[in-house]
C-alpha cells in the first residue's frame, strides 16, 4: 500500500546517495505502512501540529502528513536529507517546515509551534534520552506538547516504563519520566524493519504529560536520584550520604525507610525525599 505518490523511499535514498551514517544516529524506516503506523499512534492528527526529529529521507514525515498533521515541523541536522525533503514541502505545501540544524542546540520554544503540538520520530539512538529528558523538565509545566510518541532501543523504552516491581530497569530515568508524564510502550520495531539493521530491537513509546505532577524541584529531584541509584545495591542509609545531610534524617522525614534501597522506593518516595533534602538544607541555611 502506498501512502502518498512521492517514489519509494529506496528510490529516494539511492537518488540522493543518503547511506545512513553511525555517527548520526541513523537508522532509516523503508516501510511506509510501518510509518503510517507510528503516525497513527500520535492519535487524529487534524489540526495538530507534530514536532519530528531527525526526519532523514522522509518516511515518518510523509506518513504524518498523509494521516493529516495540520503542520510538520521537521529538525535535521544531516544536510544530506534536505534535497529529499524538500520534495516532500513540494508534495505538501504549506503543511512542512524543516529546520537545518541540531536538536541539541534547538530552541523548541522559538519555533512558534502553535497547539495542540505532538512530538512524533524515530529518534536518533545517541541523542534519544537526552532530548526527552529536556522535554520533560522545560522551566514551567504544562509543556508545549500534549503527546510524545518517540522510538527507542528496547531496552531503553523499558526503562521508561519501569516501576520498583522492574528493578532492574528501575532507574533515574524512569523516577523523571513517572514524576512528570504516563508513559506505555506500544510495540516492538524489529531489527529487520530498519537499514542498515541496528543491533537490538526498537520500541514505540508514547508518553502523555500529568496535569498536575507533585511538586519538587527537578533539579533536587534530579540529585537525589543520583545519589540513591549511584549505588543502587546499598541501602539509602548509605547511598544518600553524599547529599550532606543525614540519610537518616532524610528519609524520616520523607517517610521512608532508610535501609530500603533505591530500586524498591517509588516515584512518590523520590519526590518526597527531594523535598525533604531542600527543607533540611534550608534549615541549615544552605542555599536551596
Amino acid at each position: 500500500m502506498s501512502i502518498d505518490t512521492l517514489p519509494p523511499l529506496r528510490e529516494v535514498i539511492a537518488e540522493h546517495g543518503l547511506a545512513a551514517k553511525k555517527s548520526l544516529g541513523q537508522n532509516f524506516i523503508l516501510d511506509l505502512n510501518l510509518t503510517a503506523k507510528i503516525a497513527r499512534a500520535a492519535g487524529p492528527l487534524e489540526g495538530v501540529t507534530v514536532l519530528e526529529i531527525g526526519p532523514g529521507p522522509g518516511g515518518l514525515t510523509r506518513a504524518l502528513l498523509a494521516c493529516g498533521a495540520k503542520r510538520v515541523v521537521a529538525v535535521e541536522r544531516d544536510e544530506r536529507c534536505l534535497a529529499a525533503l524538500a520534495a516532500i514541502v513540494a508534495h505538501y505545501p504549506g503543511r512542512l517546515d524543516v529546520i537545518a540544524g541540531d536538536a541539541l542546540e534547538t530552541d523548541f520554544n522559538a519555533l512558534g509551534l502553535t497547539g495542540p503540538v505532538r512530538i512524533v520520530a524515530n529518534l536518533p539512538y545517541n541523542i534519544g534520552t537526552l532530548l526527552l529528558t529536556r522535554w520533560l523538565t522545560p522551566a514551567s509545566w504544562p509543556p508545549f506538547w500534549d503527546k510524545m510518541v518517540l522510538m527507542f532501543q528496547r531496552e531503553v523504552a523499558e526503562r521508561i516504563v519501569a516501576t520498583p516491581e522492574q528493578r532492574n530497569d528501575y532507574g533515574r530515568l524512569a523516577v523523571l519520566c513517572g514524576w512528570r508524564a504516563q508513559a506505555k510502550i506500544l510495540f516492538d520495531v524489529p531489527r529487520s524493519a530498519f537499514t542498515p539493521p541496528p543491533k537490538v530491537t526498537s520500541a514505540i513509546v508514547q508518553l502523555s504529560p500529568l496535569d498536575a505532577p507533585l511538586s519538587c524541584d527537578q533539579d533536587d529531584l534530579a540529585r537525589v536520584t543520583q545519589a540513591a541509584f549511584g549505588q543502587r545495591r546499598k541501602m539509602l542509609r548509605q547511598s544518600l550520604k553524599p547529599l550532606g545531610i543525614d540519610p537518616a534524617m532524610l528519609c524520616e522525614s520523607a517517610g521512608l525507610d532508610a535501609t530500603a534501597r533505591a530500586e524498591t522506593i517509588p516515584v512518590e518516595g523520590f519526590v518526597a525525599l527531594a523535598n525533604a533534602w531542600r527543607q533540611a538544607r534550608s534549615k541549615m541555611g544552605q542555599k536551596a
